[in-house]
């Protein structure tokens, strides 16, 4: 059983080894979707081409969902995207929340920070920024953004509890988080879930859909909604490099699933000291 620290460098050096090619060499490529390697992340991926801000070159491909759609971000809002890769979503908040908006990306792969960035300086956004930081320990002052997004990212992250809570305190109160994640219904084979490389494809790292929503809940958060759900459809192929004919029937005849969910949650208003917001 790897420790945090060691699934965190699976997830680096794979996802440093994607940022240093263009989304086509991913999809041929043994880093990416579609080549040597068992993961096709075009099995999450949605389109985002028809939303305001897509910036082709920051589109990797490498998300499950289109969690801006739903944030219901404003002109002027601080939004922060966490596993922000090359800066897709940021360009997308951006184009809502304007130029009077504030954006953060924050990603603990740098070569995706130094990605984002020359995609920045290239769209010429001065205010959007990267910032290098880990999910469970961000770089990021409390009660400071209005709006939380992320997309296929916190299922990455061994302590998702941790990882939640640093979101209820860099949060305003009253603000809120829509976040795209991948989940799990039923019990996963476990040569599916254990898999380093299926870890860095959004698989193994993923956890029961209930117990996700619990953590949200214990948090603190309120008002969460699930806004979309979608079964993931992972491939024979792809099944079969993990799992034994017999295995693979009973996954396919089973209640087995992998979805991707886009989940909201708001951050409650407080009039006193909460140690949850960070103020104590």
């Amino acid at each position: 059983m790897k420790n945090s620290e060691e699934l965190k460098e699976i997830v680096r050096q794979k996802y440093s080894e994607i940022a240093l090619q263009s989304k086509e060499e991913n999809e041929k490529s043994c880093c990416g979707a579609g080549g040597c390697s068992t993961v096709d992340y075009t099995i999450f991926s949605e389109d985002y081409k028809a939303l305001e801000g897509y910036a082709a070159g920051a589109d990797l491909g490498l998300g499950c969902g289109l969690p801006t759609k739903f944030a219901q971000i404003k002109k002027g809002d601080t939004v922060v995207d966490l596993g922000s890769g090359a800066g897709n979503d940021c360009f997308v908040a951006r184009a809502i929340a304007g130029e009077s908006g504030k954006i953060i990306g924050l990603d603990m792969t740098e070569a995706m920070i130094e990605k984002a960035r020359d995609n920045a300086a290239k769209l010429g956004f001065n205010n959007v920024e990267f910032r290098f930081g880990d999910i469970e320990k961000m770089p990021i002052g409390g009660n400071s953004a209005d709006v939380v997004v992320s997309n296929c990212v916190l299922n990455l992250v061994p302590n998702k509890a941790l990882a939640f809570r640093e979101i209820y305190r860099i949060l305003k109160p009253g603000g809120h988080f829509s976040i795209s994640d991948v989940v799990i219904v039923g019990q996963l084979p476990q040569r599916l879930q254990a898999d380093a490389e299926m870890y860095a494809g959004c698989v193994a790292g993923a956890i029961q859909k209930d117990e996700y929503l619990g953590i949200i809940r214990k948090t603190g958060f309120e008002n969460i909604t699930v806004q979309k759900e979608k079964a993931i459809t992972i491939p024979d192929e792809i099944l079969k490099n993990y799992l034994s004919e017999e295995e693979l029937a009973a996954y396919k005849n089973g209640s087995v699933g992998v979805f991707s969910i886009t989940v909201y949650g708001d951050k409650p208003v407080v009039n006193k000291c909460d140690s949850r917001s960070g103020c104590c």
